[in-house]
């Protein structure tokens, strides 16, 4: 990455996390959990206020600050990266709300005191509801499954989502404990990012008090912005291929580093304009130019097929050595294939999918 004269002061922490503590015990975290440990240096580092408002004890740090940090931790260890990263959300949620969880929990999410997981990716799937939420009393009813839940042990809150019976979002925060209508499965073993603590979660009239309520919003203005977000690379694609890149000799490295800084100089340049307005559709489903979608989804498969050559470089270099599941060299090629999935969309699927040749406009440009 380009490095900036003067570091900020969270990046200079978080390439000292990286170096003393996160590469060093990649492999052997791969291979098992992500310890309490490593949690406790990343709240102790203030990473996790790094997005946070100033007077709760945040840093607001700028996004070219937020993509350094991320890029960083990801390419030393993609689990503990990927465990923190979900607490981002919560945060600027709260920061959002309004209400007394917004009092409750802010400052301390913040200040790095507790970690927040998230559960709202299956929101997604809508018109169907995997998590359905009612009235009930002075709060809300909760039923459903949630399928994937990441840093179950690890965190001490969780940012939970269902859609009501009128087609409304509702986001409320919960402990992340087990506990009358919420249940945790075996953590899941997967090919990559086993140490993060996937489990499903079963919801069956999981209870929670009104106040704890964050979001409340139509089911499609949720969807417009989320849509934008999913739209843009996240920063972990460029940590994980310089990580990479990092295994290769200086020659071999040289062509695949230029295109690197190209790809990633586009990505955040295209995150950083304003989404437009978005008009063109009924109030209900707005809808965003087709051409904006298409540049930003465009950039987000070169980022990925760069990716994919540089891991797959790796393990090409390290020869048969990298057929060991403790080499790094494989735990980065399979941390690769987890981004291609991660935060995936359908729109965004299909456009990786026209990108690697598959469907009609594949087919075109193999026999045009």
């Amino acid at each position: 990455m380009t490095l900036t004269p003067h570091p900020h002061p969270l990046v200079v922490r978080a390439r000292r996390l990286a170096t003393d503590l996160l590469l060093p015990e990649a492999e052997r975290v791969d291979q098992d959990w992500v310890p309490a440990s490593h949690i406790e240096a990343v709240k102790r580092s203030g990473l996790l206020g790094a997005a946070a408002p100033a007077d709760h004890g945040g840093a607001q740090a700028p996004p070219a600050v937020l993509r350094e940090t991320a890029e960083i931790l990801a390419g030393a260890c993609c689990a503990t990266w990927f465990v923190q990263t979900q607490h981002h959300t919560p945060v600027q949620t709260l920061a959002r709300a309004d209400g007394p969880v917004r009092e409750r929990l802010l400052g301390p999410l913040s200040r790095g005191e507790l970690l927040s997981g998230v559960a709202y990716a299956h929101l997604r799937s809508y018109p169907r509801r995997p998590v359905r939420v009612r009235p009930e009393g002075d709060g809300w009813r909760f039923d459903g499954t949630v399928p994937w839940y990441t840093g179950w042990g690890l965190n001490d809150v969780l940012l939970l989502a269902g859609v009501t019976d009128s087609g409304e979002a509702l986001f409320a925060f919960a402990e992340a404990r087990e506990q009358p209508g919420l249940r945790a499965s075996a953590p899941m073993r997967l090919a990559a990012l086993t140490a993060a603590r996937t489990v499903s979660l079963e919801l069956d009239g999981l209870w929670l008090p009104a106040g704890a309520v964050a979001l409340r919003t139509p089911y499609e203005q949720w969807a417009a912005g989320d849509r934008v977000r999913t739209l843009h690379t996240g920063p972990a694609v460029f940590g994980v291929a310089e990580a990479a890149l990092s295994l290769l000799d200086d020659t071999t490295a040289a062509p695949l580093r230029c295109r690197l800084a190209d790809i990633r100089r586009t990505a955040y340049d295209l995150a950083d304009r304003p989404a437009p307005d978005i008009g063109g559709g009924s109030e209900e489903r707005p809808v965003l130019p087709s051409a904006w979608v298409a540049e930003r989804l465009a950039v987000r498969a070169e980022a990925y097929e760069l990716l994919r050559t540089a891991t797959t470089a790796a393990v090409v270099a390290g020869g048969g050595r990298a057929m060991a599941v403790t080499s790094r060299a494989q735990r980065l090629a399979r941390e690769g294939l987890f981004l291609l999935v991660q935060g995936q969309t359908a729109e965004s699927r299909g456009a990786q999918l026209r990108a690697l040749g598959c469907g009609p406009a594949g087919a075109e440009r193999r026999h045009g």
